[in-house]
Order: structure tokens, then sequence, then C-alpha cells
């Protein structure tokens, strides 16, 4: 709504202000937030301007706010009085209504008349009222959930009163205050003031929203959080300016302004959204920001989007084709009448003049009779299609719902079909653009590994707890009993006994495979919510319960008593310890993120403050004389000056560790066993760490022992609700080493450490995660030290940039160590990517309170900021996120799905392309594509990772010309883009079978691709690949690509995701599928059907696709058939009038005939038949096929039924006219017979069409048939003059009682059905098409039928044959060879003997320099992707020359373990 406010009243309000002589702070006279410095305005058509609602800003807001819209919404298409006209235009949009129209209109012309002027308005008011009528239901039903929705009565401040009083929501204005309690709904978009939580958190749940169960925290505005009464709305006197209302969910950002002109920024963390759910929080009060329809929630409220299915596409040309054949009938007519006339030497007795005596000439009148022809013949054109078809998608709709193979019992969610006009377009997909996370996998995060300075710890019982999941027993409860005892008490069972019973602890499988969200049955809450809360999501037992590795665990232990010896007097000196890092480790798990804590306890309280434990200085004071007691105070400083070695490294941690010396060392231990090694050099703080934890372990636990007060123990269980399964699974991981968040503040976080001890930390800043820094950061107070210090957790490939540089290190032994320990760091990641793991990089840092005074100050600004807020927040965090400490990486699992890799296998074999697009890192998602039978071991797979359009280009045309090995083009003839297609067999030259090709790519490639106009190119090596994956892709990548191919190639697309990073590509295709999983539901409502699981998709498809493709395919062709053979009775007839454009057939029975004669036996036909059983369609992919190349419905199945319809509609005709020649019947006589004979033919044409014979089928055959007696035999007897001067009275009975009549009628169809009847019979004989076939099994026994299906499938899949040698690759004119590599390997295979030798050649240009490595981490990159065995085509996959050999030790040794097992051809640059 624009803004209708006088703009120049409000400068000179804002310029009275400003000589008011109020104080200006000193961030406003920043360039940050006013460039020009000059008086304060506001650009009323970019900013909103929002007064309080107070007796002391009354006027401002009558004058500013009252112009904005209110809250009531109406989401309804029309009111009572625009229904009529709206409607009615809204059906006129379709051409075909505004056709009938324009035939009614020529009707009504006395020279064009051919019916009653009435009679011809009926078929186009039945369908248009059955639409309308339908339009109408649904518009009433919104607006009864309107009306209830404006009903609803929320607390609203009254300034009257000066108090708060119920209002109905539409009642609410822009600047209105709201007092919402808990459990309530917000009612419009609110700025948060007040909280009734001490720390100013809201609670939300924005499942209305987004579908996320999990709870939000929107935090108070900065300076209301401090508040320990009741919000006075009276004490409220500042503005507020803000963006203009959009439909940016997550982005919001405004400012404050006092009186005294100071400004407050805030952001949309304190933006409660209209449609959340306030919960854990008594009472909330905030402004109105947006109401009604300028809502954030109504702004993305589109509704379901409309898509033309192919079929719909493909029906329009056919009408075409319908209006040209009409086009042609009515010249006859109109050149025959004029013809006919003119053989009459004087003008016919028929032939009226006009009242001045003068007669027609002939053009006029064969003008006026090719009109007359057009209304005669309208019936061509088939107006009831469009009808019948939306009613037999909506049956179809109906089975989809109900079918139970598709609904998900575990989460409660059955298939959802929000598009209803493409249910067919389920049956003709070609191509499959599947998201990686959540969509293939479970997007159940749990934690597998980590790496802490260089040492990875494998967590093997962990990962044999979740390969080997056990029912749980029921005798349970004494596990339960001693998981709920605090850490000392159990630590004092001894160490061994503790990690067994832990790990020794089964799985449910059950709840492993339980989704813990809430489904769609969610019932929606109008004004308030029910006050029972959601389950917790990610917080099932195969996500939180993490064995802990035995070897990390008695160094988790050491470090926290570490912990515990820091204080203000002492504090940590920046050194890199493994004792200090793995305590920075976990405490950046614990404090890094955003979960919330709360009660188990129905309903969930948050918790916020700290549980009593044992006081801190008596656990230091106990410390202190065990250090005195052992003398390590002294002990550990001797060791100060002093570097050990690594086999002193491996002594002080016991016998049982080994000791490494060298990087081979170093990766064979990696996962040997239940140990890891510990790289790295010592100071003297890890020293004495280290000392301290292999010490007197008995008097230490005896001083620690002490059980807390409070805790699991004592208190109620904790929960931890996070806003992603990324950061749960990390807080998870903490907990089960006994770092455990035990209660979160804006300003506070608390942690219990593994002695009971608990520190609490002030959080002075949180940097949240966003898909541009692809980090998170928390800037804390440490208790201990004092120390301002950032914990900092993201991907790999951003953190791994950000640290500190080795180099200016000034002591040579720490720069060794900071580049051992990244080095090492990044083999672990390398490992962790191929083992499908996601990746995540921990870090540090340590700043100063005069730098972190500085940058404290420049955020503030930014955050106060209206203009570029975004960018100069973005700005300030890199400023603080560098020269960063890293403390290690994470590997979390994200299973699979059940039911995946065979769901792929099946859609394979249907013919179906699938291309995986995902933001995940390269190597995760070629091992996932590998584990669910994307990718196979004998494909070759092209790996391209370049920034370089010529070297792309050159890439392309190379990776081309090698596949064209292996392949010939379909038709030497035909071409894309000027390219070849490639064939699907292999060339009869070649013996061995056809290597299969994989092609991975990168969102750099994708860019260069684009930019670099190689869009053809890319196209065409894809189609001869069997699998595509593009990684670290961006949501408008995955866009384009998915528009590439859907309108370069011309293919029918379906895009498939759960994330709101996949809504743009799901809107792309033309089939969009939403998952209901655990990232939310944008995609969900963003989708046109939503599924629970992607194994759901495999039955969607090859069974209800099949079906509804088939199905509505042969009734739109049944239909076109129907109307011409119908309509080409009355043109024969026009030979024997001349060309009048009369008809031998009453009106009534033509108008019955569509209607309601030949109407239903199509619906029904659409709705229940199935051609082929469910069985068979899942057994044999290979049905799927028949609908890609639309066998059922194209150019020549159009063309073969007209024909059929022209020779039928001549035998109904001339067999009748034949037998009463020569006879003295009146026309209506010979009319009857005709119209009999012709639905009695389309009545048993519609028999021989049905697959499928059910009562249903039989009853309405039978029906239609009876019905139009019954019909006929009433209309006769009543119709005296209802149609004068022809009437039909009493013409049926007269028929019926003339043997002729029954001869007739039942020679005549057979005569016009034998030759479709011979037709079909030598399909079903001899034909070689796959549905028939599949439908002569159907017929046979379930055992023999089995037997079929397994033989019909071993011919489909011939035995595996031995890959080829790899080729040499062709000369590559247009690659850089200077500066790059460019050979083939292959990998050795730990599975069946496929052993293939390595092949080294080098192109034109003989050897060629190798770039030098940075950081000594290339090497270790390159080794590792070496051993996946893709081909690796990027210029940055370069080895060093000292780093080949061990390269190739560590494929051998990795083969060895059984990790990667590859089989195939790989090229390499």
């Amino acid at each position: 709504m624009a803004l209708s406010v006088d703009s120049s009243w409000l400068r000179l309000r804002w310029r009275w202000r400003a000589q008011a002589g109020c104080p200006r702070s000193p961030s406003e006279a920043t360039p940050l937030l006013d460039p020009g410095r000059g008086r304060q305005t506001h650009r009323l058509t970019q900013q909103r301007v929002v007064f309080p609602n107070n007796n002391a800003c009354h006027q401002d807001w009558k004058e500013m706010c009252g112009s904005y819209l209110g809250n009531r919404i109406r989401t309804t298409k029309y009111t009572f009085f625009t229904f009529l006209p709206w409607s009615l235009l809204g059906q006129f949009h379709r051409w075909a209504n505004l056709y009938f129209l324009f035939l009614v209109i020529l009707n009504w012309m006395p020279p064009m008349e051919v019916f009653h002027r009435e009679i011809t308005m009926l078929p186009l008011a039945i369908v248009l009222s059955i639409i309308m009528v339908k339009d109408g239901i649904e518009d009433v039903k919104r607006h009864r959930f309107d009306r209830a929705i404006n009903s609803s009565n929320i607390r609203v401040y009254e300034r009257k009163v000066q108090s708060y009083v119920q209002k109905r929501w539409q009642d609410v204005r822009v600047g209105d205050f709201i007092q919402m309690r808990c459990n309530e709904i917000v009612p419009a978009d609110i700025l948060l003031l007040f909280s009734s939580d001490p720390s100013g958190v809201c609670h939300l749940e924005t499942a209305n929203l987004d579908g996320e169960t999990n709870l939000k925290q929107r935090h108070v505005v900065k300076g209301f959080s401090q508040q320990e009464t009741q919000f006075q709305p009276e004490h409220f006197h500042n503005t507020i300016v803000c963006e203009k209302p959009n439909n940016h969910l997550n982005k919001f950002k405004g400012y404050m302004e006092r009186p005294d002109q100071t400004k407050t920024g805030f952001g949309s963390e304190s933006l409660l959204l209209r449609g959340c759910t306030i919960r854990n929080t008594e009472v909330a009060t905030g402004i109105v920001i947006y109401a009604g329809h300028e809502t954030k929630a109504m702004l993305n409220n589109s509704g379901p989007r409309y898509k033309r299915s192919k079929i719909e596409r493909r029906m329009n040309t056919d009408i075409f084709f319908c209006i040209g054949l009409l086009f042609l009938m009515c010249l006859i007519g109109a050149i025959g009448h004029s013809l006919w006339n003119g053989t009459f030497n004087d003008h016919p007795p028929f032939d009226v003049p006009d009242a001045n005596g003068n007669f027609l000439p002939l053009a006029l009148g064969g003008f006026y009779m090719f009109l007359t022809m057009i209304i005669l013949l309208q019936v061509l054109i088939p107006i009831s299609l469009y009808v019948s078809i939306e009613l037999v998608k909506l049956g179809q709709v109906f089975f989809l719902h109900n079918d139970l193979d598709l609904y998900d019992e575990d989460a409660d969610l059955s298939i959802q079909c929000r598009a209803l006009n493409i249910t067919e377009d389920l049956g003709q997909i070609q191509y499959i653009f599947s998201d990686k996370t959540g969509t293939l996998t479970e997007n159940k995060m749990v934690f597998r590994r980590c790496t802490i300075m260089g040492s990875e710890y494998c967590h093997q019982e962990n990962a044999k707890r979740l390969e080997a999941p056990k029912e749980l027993d029921s005798d349970t409860e004494e596990w339960t009993q001693y998981q709920r005892l605090t850490f000392p008490a159990r630590w004092a069972q001894g160490p061994a006994t503790m990690r067994s019973q832990r790990g020794a602890q089964p799985l449910r499988r059950c709840q492993s495979a339980r989704v813990p969200i809430q489904g769609h049955s969610r019932q929606r809450s109008v004004g308030h919510c029910d006050s029972s809360p959601p389950p917790v999501a990610f917080s099932s037992p195969i996500e939180k319960d993490v064995t802990p590795d035995k070897n990390l665990l008695t160094k988790v232990r050491d470090a926290a008593m570490w912990l515990e010896t820091l204080s203000d007097a002492r504090p940590a000196k920046p050194s890199h310890s493994t004792t200090s890092s793995i305590a920075d480790f976990f405490l950046a798990l614990t404090i890094c993120n955003s979960v919330m804590v709360s009660t188990s306890t129905e309903p969930r309280r948050r918790v916020t403050i700290p549980p009593s434990s044992k006081a801190l200085g008596t656990s230091l004071e106990k410390i202190q004389q065990l250090f005195q007691r052992l003398k390590l105070l002294s002990l550990s400083q001797s060791f100060s000056s002093t570097a050990p070695s690594d086999t002193d490294l491996g002594e002080s941690l016991g016998p049982n560790v080994p000791t490494t010396d060298s990087d081979e060392k170093d990766d064979a231990s990696v996962c040997s066993g239940d140990y890891s090694t510990d790289g790295g050099y010592r100071s003297s703080t890890w020293e004495q760490g280290d000392i301290l934890g292999s010490g007197s372990g008995a008097s230490m636990e005896e001083g620690l022992e002490t059980p807390a007060i409070g805790l699991e123990g004592d208190g109620p269980e904790l929960c931890y609700e996070a806003e992603s399964p990324d950061e749960a699974a990390l807080v998870h991981a903490a907990h089960a080493y006994n770092f455990t968040l035990v209660s979160r503040t804006p300003e506070q976080v608390t942690v219990r450490l593994p002695q009971g001890t608990c520190l609490t930390f002030d959080i002075l800043f949180t940097l949240g995660f966003d898909s541009v820094r692809k980090r998170m950061s928390v800037v804390v107070r440490h208790p201990l030290t004092g120390e301002v210090i950032v914990y900092t957790k993201g991907a790999d490939s951003v953190i791994m940039d950000l640290l500190e540089d080795p180099t200016c290190v000034t002591n040579i032994d720490v720069e060794k160590k900071l580049k051992k320990i990244r080095a090492r760091t990044q083999k672990h990641l390398d490992l962790y990517a191929k083992d499908g793991l996601r990746t995540l990089c921990i870090a540090k840092k340590v700043v100063s309170e005069e730098d972190f005074e500085r940058w404290a100050s420049f955020r503030r600004e930014a955050e106060a900021s209206l203009d570029n807020r975004d960018e100069l927040l973005t700005e300030t965090a890199q400023h603080l996120e560098d020269q960063l400490t890293l403390l290690g990486a994470t590997g979390i699992e994200d299973r699979l799905q059940e039911g995946v890799p065979d769901t792929i296998a099946a859609l394979r074999e249907a013919g179906i392309q699938l291309w995986v697009l995902t933001g995940d890192k390269q190597e995760t998602a070629v091992n996932i594509a590998y584990s669910c039978r994307l990718l196979d071991q004998t494909d070759t797979v092209y790996s391209i990772n370049t920034e370089s359009e010529e070297t792309c280009e050159s890439i392309l045309n190379c990776a081309l010309e090698e596949v064209r090995q292996f392949h010939e083009p379909q038709d030497p003839d035909h071409r894309l883009f000027g390219f070849r297609i490639p064939s699907k067999t292999p060339p009869a030259t070649s013996g061995a079978a056809v290597p299969e090709a994989g092609l991975v790519i990168d969102g750099k490639t994708l860019n260069t691709i684009f930019q670099g106009k190689l869009e053809k190119k890319f196209l065409e090596l894809t189609r001869y690949c069997r699998s595509v994956l593009c990684c670290r892709s961006t949501p408008l990548q995955k866009s384009m690509i998915v528009k590439l191919v859907r309108d370069k190639l011309g293919v029918m697309t379906l895009s498939i995701g759960d994330g709101a990073n996949d809504v743009s590509m799901i809107q792309a295709a033309d089939v969009g599928i939403g998952i209901s999983g655990q990232e939310g539901m944008q995609a969900v409502m963003s989708s046109d059907f939503a599924i629970s699981r992607f194994r759901h998709l495999k039955r969607l498809l090859l069974v209800h696709g099949h079906w509804c493709y088939s199905r509505l395919a042969r009734m739109v062709v049944f239909y076109f058939y129907k109307n011409v053979c119908y309509v080409n009775l009355l043109f024969w007839y026009q030979f024997f009038c001349g060309f009048s454009g009369s008809t031998m057939i009453d009106y009534w029975q033509m108008i019955f005939f569509n209607l309601f004669f030949t109407s239903l036996p199509p619906i029904i036909f659409g709705i229940l038949d199935r051609d082929v059983t469910a069985e068979t369609l899942l057994a044999v992919p290979e049905l799927y096929k028949s609908g890609q190349d639309s066998e059922c419905y194209n150019l020549s199945m159009f063309w073969i039924s007209m024909a059929d319809a022209f020779y039928q509609s001549l035998v109904c005709f001339f067999i009748p006219y034949l037998t009463y020649r020569g006879s003295d019947i009146d026309v209506f006589t010979f009319g009857t017979p005709i119209n009999t004979i012709s639905l009695t033919t389309i009545l048993l044409h519609q028999a021989m069409e049905m697959k499928t014979w059910t009562i249903i089928h039989v009853l309405v055959l039978l029906g239609s048939f009876l019905m139009y007696f019954v019909v006929s035999l009433l209309y006769n007897a009543t119709c005296v003059t209802c149609n004068s001067p022809t009437n039909p009275y009493w013409v049926m009975e007269n028929q019926l009682s003339d043997p002729t009549f029954y001869l007739v009628c039942i020679l005549t169809p057979v005569v016009a059905l034998l030759p479709r009847y011979f037709l079909l019979s030598l399909q079903g004989t001899f034909g070689k098409s796959l549905i028939s076939k599949a439908q002569k099994i159907d017929k046979l026994p379930i055992d023999k039928r089995n037997l079929e299906i397994q033989h019909w499938r071993s011919k489909q899949r011939p035995g595996p044959a031995p890959a080829p040698a790899p080729a040499q690759p062709p000369h590559c004119p247009g690659l850089p060879v200077s500066t790059q590599d460019f050979r083939t390997s292959t990998s050795k295979s730990s599975g069946p003997p496929k052993q293939k030798h390595m092949e080294n050649w080098v192109l034109q240009g003989q050897r060629c320099s190798r770039e030098p490595v940075r950081d000594n981490t290339c090497p270790v990159d390159s080794s590792a992707k070496l051993s996946s065995g893709e081909c690796l085509l990027g210029p940055k996959r370069t080895m060093a020359p000292d780093a080949y050999s061990r390269g190739q030790n560590d494929v051998s040794r990795r083969s060895s373990r059984g990790s990667h097992r590859r089989s195939q051809s790989s090229l390499t640059i």
C-alpha cells in the first residue's frame, strides 16, 4: 500500500526536533550511520515510520500510522457483489468458453439461427454453472476461515483507559501495543519490547510458517531487556524506522530513535511474525510494525501455482487441428449450399425474400451458411472435456491421498497434492534433480569422528553401535537409572566399567527410523494453541546417544581438570598444547551454537539459572593442595624450555599409545584399534596438563568425586532445542564427554565440566551463521581468566583460509607444529569427506581488551545502521574472524534414508536421468553417490573443477572425444545444438560392455560454464553420463541448471528437495516435490506434491504416474474420437438436405447425448482404469518408458482415432440410410436409430478400451445405455410442441415396435467396431510393446507371473562384462599444457577381480612443470583424491613430485581397509 502522508510535514517535524537542541549521540555523527551529518529525514518510499499509539504520541500516530493497512485479512477471491462478474470473467479467460459464447451470439442472429436461442445457451450455461458452484463453495470456506481468524481476541493497549483490553484481531493497527501470553498466536508482525523472561528472550514456534517444530529465540530490543516490572506503554516515546513491507521471512532491519535522537538498531531477531506461537514465555509485549496483508506471512502466502501439463499442451494443439477440420467442413457446407441453390432456375419455395422482396446473393448466402455450419457442428470442439478432466484429476488425487503405501506411519504423514492439474506429468518424467541432505539422507546428524590438534579419534565403538542396531529389551530400567547418575558417581566405579557399559547400550531400531517432528495433522489454531508442546526436534536416540572414544575420554578428563587450574592471576598463555586445545574444543562445541536448554517435563521450561554445584573455590583449593603434594608446579616449569620429541610424547601418554615420527606412521594409525596418535609439540601448559592427568589418578579422582548438586541425578532431565541438526549433534557429542550445556541466556551460557564444576561464560556478541560467511562465532569472556575469546565453527573451505599464518610465528618449533597440525587436519578432513561425513572446523581466537572495545564500537554502529546494514555486519564479522587458531574438526554422518538405493536403481531402469544438486563438499557428495547406487564401482567419473573458461572448454572437448569412442550417435543426421546425440548401444566393433560415465562438477565451474556460454557442450556431455553431481552449488545455480535442461533439451523435469534452499529448484521444474523433513516446510509449501520419504518417489512415479498418464491420455483421445464421430453424422446428413443446416436428431437429444449419456463412462475410465497392476509396474520399471515416449497420446494416435471416427460415422449413418431408403418415414424417425447406433458404438468402443473391469464399470456402461432409452421414452411421450414445428412426439415408442430398428442397432455397431477389434487382436497377439507383454503376464497365476517377471528382468539385466581398458585420450589442441599434466590412472579394487594397470601418458608439449604447493596441504589433498578413483579434471588437483609415491601408498593402504572400493577409469589434469 502506498504511503499517503504529507512528506513535507514530516520533514518540518524532524527539523523542529533538531532545532530544539536535543543532544546528538556519538554514533549518530559517524559516517557509518549518517554520511551527510545533516538533519534527519526519512525516505518514505523506502522506509516505514511507526509511532506508538499512546497519549504522548497519539497525534503523530493518527497522522502517520492511521494510513497503513489494518489487520483484517481477506483471502477470498470474491465478495457478494463481485462474485458473478469476476467469476464469469475468470471463466472466459479460457478461449474454449469464449468460442462457445461466440456461437451462442451467432445463434441469436436470425439468418444463422439453427436451434432455439435458449437451447443453444444451455451447454455453456451448465459448464459455467458447475465451475462457478465449485469456486463459490471454495470461497465460502475461505470466508469462514477468514472470519474466524479476524474474530480472534488479543490484548491490546487502550490509551483512554491506560490498560490492556480484549480486541479482535481485525481491530489491531500499526503502532498498537500488544500483550501476548504463553501458547497464544501472534496476530501481526510485532517488534518485541518486553518479555517475562529475565533475560529478555521470547520463545517462538514457527510451525505455522515453515513447519519447523524446534523453538526459536527472539530477543527484546536492546535497552529494554533489563525490565523488572511490566512494560509501561505510556513511557514509550520512541520512533521506529524500518524497511517497507516485504516477503523476506528471515530479513528485517531498522532502528529505534529516542527523543534525544540516540539510535538503537534491531533486526529479525526482535521481530515476532504473524502466525507464530508463543512458547515457554509467560508474557510478551511488543508494538505492531506490519499488519494484515502487509505482514511477512501474508506476503508469502501466494497459494498453489498454476502449471500446464504436457497433455494439456498437446491437447491444445489437437484442438487447433479440430478447428481446422471444423473450418474445412463448414467451408464444404457453404460451397455446397451455394451450388445447391444454383441448380434452381427459379428461387425455391423455401428461399424467403426480405421485406423489400430482395433475395440474398449466392455468395452472402454461402457466408451465412458457413456461420450456420459452425453452430451446427460446434460439438466438434469438446467443451465438456475440460470439466471431465478436472473431475478425473480430482478422482486421481483422491486415490493418491488414500494410498497406504505412500503413508509414513512414523511421521504420520501422507502425500499432499498441491497442484491438481499436473498429476499426469508424473508419468512422463525424464530428468530428476534431487537435493542430497534431507532428501537422499535422513538429515539426522550423528556425531561419528573428530580430530583435535592433528590427532584423529575414530570412535569405533560408536560406529559399531550405529552399524549394528539391536532391539532394546524390556528390562532397561537399570540402565536408565544408571544413566541418570552424576558423572563423578559413575566415574567412581572405574573408567573401564563406565566406558564398557556406555558402549554396550543398544539402539532401538524403531526409534532410529522415527522422525521426531509433527505431521501435517496438526490442527490449525485460531488465536490460541493447545498447551501441549511439540516434540523436541533432532533428539532421537540415534542422534543423542554418542559412545565416547576411550582414548579421548581420558584426555578430556585431564583437560577438564587443567581448565580448573586457570585463574585471573595466571591466565592461559597463548599455546598450542593438546590439553588446552581439547578443553577449548569441547567448550566451543558446547558454547558456539544457539541451542536452548529446557526441561523434559511438560510443559517444557527453559533453563536459565545455572544449577547449584560445588563451589569453584573449593575445587581450586583441593587442586592446589594436590599440586603441592605432588610437586607438579615446579616440575611443569622445568619443561617450559624444552621441546620434547614424538617419542617422549608417546611415553607421556602411556604404554599403550604408539609413537610416530612420520606422516606415514600417523596415517597408518589413524583408525587402528582404539588408539589415536597425538602429533605435534608440547609447551609448558600442555606438559602440565598431561602430567596432571597421568599422575596419581586415585588421588585426583578422590578430590573430584564429590557429586554436584542439582545436576542430572537430582534435577530434571535436560532437552536441547536446536535450530539445525548439526548444532544438536555437536552439543550431544560434547555432552557424551560430560561437557554439558546446562543453561543459556542471551547474556550468559553455563557449562558443566566432567568434575561437576559449572563455568558461566558472559556472552559478549553472537555472530550467527549465514550462507555468505558459512561460519558462526560466539564472543565470550572466560570466567576464570577474564580473557575475551572468540569461538568459531564453520565450513573447512572457509575456516582453513582464516587461520593464522604459521610463517608469522617467531618460534620455529611452533611454526613447524602449526603446519603439521594443519596438514594432518586437512588429511583427516579429506578422509571424513570420502567417508561421506559432513565436516566442520573448530577454531578460537583470544582478543585483547583494546581490540575488542574498538571492534564492539563498530559493531554497534553497524547494528544501528539502516542503509547497507547487512554489508556492514558482514564486514565487521570478517574483521573479527581472522588469524584464528585451529582446534580441530568434526565429522558428522547424515544417514542415508531407507530404500534410497533401490529407488534410484528402479528410476534408472525406468529411463530417468538422475542429477544430484547439493551444496556439500565434492568428496562427501561422491561418496553418498556410491552408497545410493547413483554411481557404480565400474563407472568412469569425470570431475571438473576449474575457474578458467579456456581450461573448462578444453576439458569438455576432451571428455566428449573420449566418451564418443564408446558411444555411437543414435541418428547421424539428428543433432542437438549442432552436436550429435549419444546412442544407447555400443558400437558394433566393441566386444566388451560399454563403460558408464558419471560427471562431477562444482559451483565455480558451473559459473564458468554459464558465463562462458559453454552450456551446449556441457549438456551434450551430460547426455553421455548416467549421473551428474553438482557440488557446492547455490540455490540460484540449482534453478538455472533445471531451467537449462528443461528448455534446451525439451524434456520433462522433476525437482525434489526438503529445504528452503531447494525452493527455486522446485519451482523451476515441470513437477516440484517437497519432502516433509527436518528442515521445515518451505519446500513443501512451494511444491506441487509433498511426500515424507524419498523411497515414496518410486511408487509415486512408476505406479501412480503411469496410471494417471495412461488413464488421462486415453480418455482425451476417446473424447476427440467421440465428438468427431458424432458430429460427422450431422455432416453426412447435409449432403441429403441441400446443406441447409438442418438436423435429423432432436437438439435436446444432442445436448443430452454429450452431457449425460456419454459423459460418465469416460470419467470412470479416467479414474479407475488400470492397464497394468501395481506389482508388475514396480517389478518391471521399464514399463514407465511408455509414458516418457507418449505412447498413449501422440500425433499418430490422434490421427488414427480421427480416421476411426470418420469410418465409424460413415457406417453409423449410411447403413440406416440404405435400410430406410425409399420409405416414407419422417426425419426424426430416421435420426433416432442413427442416434441409438452411435451411442451403442461409442459405449462399446469405450468398453474395448477398458483394461480393468469392476462392478462400477459395468453399472456405469449399462446405466448410460438404459438412461438413454428411459430419457428418450419420457421425452418423446411428453414433448408435444416443445420443438415446433418438428416435434419428436412418440418417435421412440414407434421405433421400439419396429423389428427393423433392432436389426439395424445390432448389426451396425458390429460393422463399425470390427476394424478396431481386429487391430486390438493383432496387437494382443503379435504386439511387441512392453505394456502388451505386461498385460499378458498380469493374467497369469501368481507363481507363474513371478517366474515370468524374473525371466524378463534377467534378460533386461545381462551379466556384468569386464570393463575395457582405458583408451588413449585424443589430442586436445586447446588445452593449456604449460602448467598441467593430463594422465589416466586406475585404482585397485578390493572387490571382484577387476585388476587394471596404471598408465601414465603426457600430451603434446612433453613433461610440464607443476605448480608449487602452498602450506604443504595440496599433496595430502591430491593423494586423497586419487584414492577415490575419480577422474580429476581440474587445474587445482595437482600433485607434488615428492608426494606422488606416498599418495599411491595411501591408495593401496586405504584400499586394503576396504574403505573405498573403486574399479574404474580415471582421467586427471
